[in-house]
């Protein structure tokens, strides 16, 4: 492996054109999460140090994205229950234009989450957007409509939200459908919104990983990463080429590749196993919380300080109880337990925890698989820290990546061998990608805290940063401008000229 630009980011560059200034798509070029130019942007930055600019915005989670000097971006207003989408001069702050969604109603989503997700992309001429409260729209760098395709509203995980984002390569959009047993992945003319093929996954439709597309040999592919498997597809017709199945049931990370070797990650439904606190001894609990003296427990006497998922994220986000726990699927009627019956549910919850549910992995998968390729091209697995959300970051021959509780992680990609699992002293919940350009990786938790660290073997934060305002979505990095959006603002920062 070397430190050159990926396939995969070549590709990019090659099918949708040069700028001097691209963050064309969710996690950039290439869906890479590094800047071409690998220029930095500064060190040292915050609300009084190298701002450039900072303009309150209304809430969403997608990412910025960046064509010259200009920025687009979705957002959720809730007063007006409008989805929209906003672009905003580089150089100024200043908000360029915005336009609604007519969606009849807004997706349901996760507390965390918003229906404002999807990170736009663009080939530098038009502007292409997914909403899954109302489908794919595309405008011009005005602001005028140049088509919309209403496509039905997504159908979730737990009514989650969907969180997948759209992707150019050649000339056509793709955007991973989830719709239960009607899902599939989508390519459509981006001259028209026309469907060009539709990839149908049924069985596998979970998740709110984003599409990534790659080489090999003459042929280009795009492949997908739901919940329990990864699909590699033809990009010309969406035949599936090869899969790798048997993956986790938890699928947020966007896949990278670079050097013939591509790397997913996934976690099981809870998170990693380790976020798990198994229920006492039945003893234990009739001690302390036998409010009736009946010799039973019930679960309206379980605390709700007792956690049965700890996800470690700011103020309890994704946590949850015992109790619900055990009223999960049951309406919330109220449970008594016996000795026998706690017994019984213990055990079954000691499996659940080992099970397949709660796999946790990080794979290295060489490329050119024919069908199945899950005991053919696995070049190496891990089960230990990877995280719920955030993406893997590949760099200078190191997979990175970040967590909740601010556990930063670093292996050689190659081998997967670990060279570093430390924390960041910066706690919280991170949905955020890394990002990274000039030997530097910037990697942002939910309370706001933004933390550079060097690339290296070893931990080594060279500076720190407090917004203080939620940071959900993942940073852009172009012209040594570091883009993030916070939970009511975006914000650019660079050395002033």
């Amino acid at each position: 492996m070397n430190p050159h630009p990926s396939i995969a980011i070549l590709f990019v560059l090659l099918t949708v054109g040069t700028c001097r200034a691209n963050w064309p798509q969710f996690r950039g070029p290439g869906g890479s999460g590094v800047a071409t130019a690998d220029q930095p942007p500064p060190v040292a930055f915050g609300a009084e140090k190298n701002l450039l600019w900072k303009t309150a915005l209304p809430t969403g989670h997608s990412s910025p994205c960046v064509w010259g000097d200009r920025i687009f971006l979705t957002a959720y207003d809730p007063a007006r229950t409008k989805l929209e989408t906003i672009c905003i001069d580089r150089r100024s702050g200043k908000i360029l234009w915005r336009r609604d969604a007519a969606a009849d109603r807004i997706e349901k989503c996760h507390d965390i989450g918003s229906p404002a997700s999807s990170t736009p992309a663009t080939d530098g001429k038009s502007v292409f957007v997914y909403f899954g409260s109302y489908g794919l729209l595309a405008y011009d760098f005005e602001g005028a409509v140049l088509w919309q395709k209403p496509l039905p509203i997504a159908k979730t995980f737990m009514g989650f939200g969907s969180g997948t984002s759209p992707i150019l390569a050649d000339d056509r959009l793709i955007v991973d459908m989830h719709l239960d047993q009607e899902s599939h992945l989508l390519a459509v003319r981006c001259k028209d919104g026309e469907a060009l093929w539709k990839s149908p996954k049924p069985q596998f439709n979970g998740g709110w990983s984003t599409p990534l597309v790659w080489r090999e040999g003459p042929d280009d592919l795009v492949g997908i990463l739901n919940a329990g498997r990864f699909a590699a597809h033809d990009l010309k017709t969406g035949d599936e080429r090869w899969w790798i199945s048997g993956l986790p049931n938890q699928i947020c990370a966007t896949p990278v590749t670079a050097d013939g070797l591509l790397f997913l990650t996934g976690t099981g439904v809870l998170g990693e196993r380790e976020n798990i606190n198994l229920p006492p001894p039945f003893d234990e609990l009739l001690a302390k919380h036998d409010a009736n003296k009946d010799g039973k427990i019930s679960t309206d006497e379980l605390p709700e300080s007792l956690l049965f998922a700890d996800r470690k994220g700011t103020k309890g986000a994704g946590n949850m109880t015992l109790r619900r726990a055990l009223l999960f699927g049951s309406d919330d009627k109220i449970k008594t337990f016996d000795r026998v019956e706690w017994g019984k549910m213990l055990e079954e919850t000691t499996q659940f925890v080992k099970g397949d549910f709660m796999k946790t992995s990080t794979l290295a998968v060489r490329l050119g698989g024919k069908q199945d390729a899950t005991t053919t091209h696995v070049a190496w697995t891990e089960l230990k820290g990877v995280p719920e959300v955030p993406s893997p970051l590949l760099y200078r021959n190191r997979l990175y990546y970040v967590k909740n509780g601010g556990v930063f992680t670093c292996r050689d990609a190659r081998t997967g061998q670990a060279l570093f699992e430390e924390r960041l002293d910066a706690s919280g919940g991170y949905y955020a990608s890394p990002v990274a350009s000039g030997g530097r990786i910037y990697t942002a938790s939910d309370r706001g805290q933004v933390t550079v660290i060097e690339a290296a073997d070893t931990l080594k934060v060279v500076s720190r940063c407090d917004l203080n305002e939620s940071v959900m979505a993942t940073p852009a990095i172009v012209e040594r401008m570091l883009i993030i959006r916070s939970a009511g603002h975006l914000w650019a920062f660079g050395e002033s000229k």
